[in-house]
């Protein structure tokens, strides 16, 4: 479901007054690492998890925040839905990407984890920026797909100025999600925004795993520390 919403504007916008979109990409697939779960089981999780995801969007402010909301789910999480969106959004808006799907190294987990936002996404986005950078306008890009931060050097090869990322399996997409976003909606800077919630998701996991014996960082937490890339710090309010 492709959903949007967006405040009246001038038909005509120049680069100086673009607005600001967010584009999610939400598919959460219904899978939790190490178990194997039935069908419906997956299906309960997938559905639970996407509504709140859409919910906290809403009770933080995503929609007052930002000029225009898009949301790609579920059947909409292809390479080619996500390509279209961005150029379009890119046309009128400085777009930041919110990545509410799983991932593996070097690709991201598409609709009911049968395809994946891999090459298919980023070669023709990487040609095509290569040819004419305006026809893309990245911001930020923060993720709670694990292995995040193998895709981070190919966002900043796409323009953005920040990106997040998981160094393994990111245990902690909640909260890490939720403080991001408080933070970062009320006008922290990116880099802020992404430490903070990690420390707090890091004292939370320690709860569960902590130290071991010999004071090194239990694998579960070593592998969802995130790593913040880029060419500079913003923040949701600065000039775009």
């Amino acid at each position: 479901m492709l959903s949007t919403s967006e405040r009246p504007r001038s038909s005509i916008t120049s680069a100086a007054v673009k607005g600001t979109a967010l584009l999610v990409v939400l598919e959460n697939v219904g899978y939790i690492s190490g178990l194997d779960l039935p069908d419906w089981a997956m299906t309960v999780i997938d559905t639970v998890t996407e509504e709140y995801a859409k919910l906290l969007l809403r009770l933080l402010g995503a929609y007052r925040r930002y000029d225009r909301v898009v949301i790609l789910e579920d059947a909409e999480v292809t390479n080619e839905r996500m390509a279209a969106a961005l150029f379009d959004l890119s046309k009128s808006h400085r777009v930041d990407l919110l990545l509410l799907v799983h991932g593996q190294k070097g690709c991201l987990v598409g609709y009911r984890g049968e395809s994946y936002i891999d090459g298919g996404l980023f070669n023709p986005l990487l040609a095509a920026y290569r040819q004419d950078p305006s026809v893309l306008d990245l911001g930020t890009v923060y993720g709670v797909n694990c292995y995040g931060a193998s895709l981070a050097l190919t966002w900043l090869a796409l323009g953005a100025d920040a990106v997040n990322g998981a160094l393994g399996v990111n245990w902690f997409p909640e909260p890490s999600l939720t403080l991001f976003l408080a933070r970062w909606l009320n006008g922290a800077p990116y880099s802020e925004a992404v430490g903070t919630s990690f420390r707090w998701a890091r004292r939370v996991g320690k709860l569960f795993w902590p130290d071991r014996a010999d004071g090194s960082e239990d694998p579960h937490l070593a592998g969802s520390r995130q790593i913040v890339y880029g060419r500079r710090d913003v923040r949701l309010f600065d000039p775009r």
